[in-house]
């Protein structure tokens, strides 16, 4: 089981940018499969990106070409960097290990999820 801890959450005016950090500990994070998530209120969560442990990536459509996810396996952390932000961006972030090897963005299969960090756009 790995433990996880976004940070980087915050007010930002549309078109504005952020950065999502997320640490890792507990786990062999540099093997695992990583994704980023949101949950806006009312909403399901929804997939935002993900990076394999060989770096490939997959986004959504809605984020695609403003949204990057990286990582750095030396510090053992995950990354969102968020630009051209807009206001249907407003969530709840949330970082998840899957279980799997592969670019699913089905919630159920990522194993373990940190606690959330908001980020709210606003117009």
């Amino acid at each position: 089981q790995v433990q996880l801890v976004e940070s980087g959450g915050g007010l930002v005016q549309t078109g504005g940018s952020l950065r999502l950090s997320c640490a890792a500990s507990g786990g062999t994070f540099r093997t695992s499969t990583m994704g980023w998530f949101r949950q806006a209120p009312g909403k399901e969560r929804e997939f935002v990106a993900v990076i394999r442990w060989n770096y490939s990536t997959s986004y959504a459509d809605t984020v695609k070409g403003r949204f990057t996810i990286s990582r750095d396996n030396a510090k053992n952390t995950l990354y969102l960097q968020m630009n051209t932000l807009k206001p249907e961006d407003t969530a709840v972030y949330y970082c998840a290990r899957q279980r799997w090897d592969t670019y699913s963005g089905n919630p159920g299969d990522y194993a373990d999820w940190g606690q959330g960090a908001q980020v709210t756009v606003f117009s």
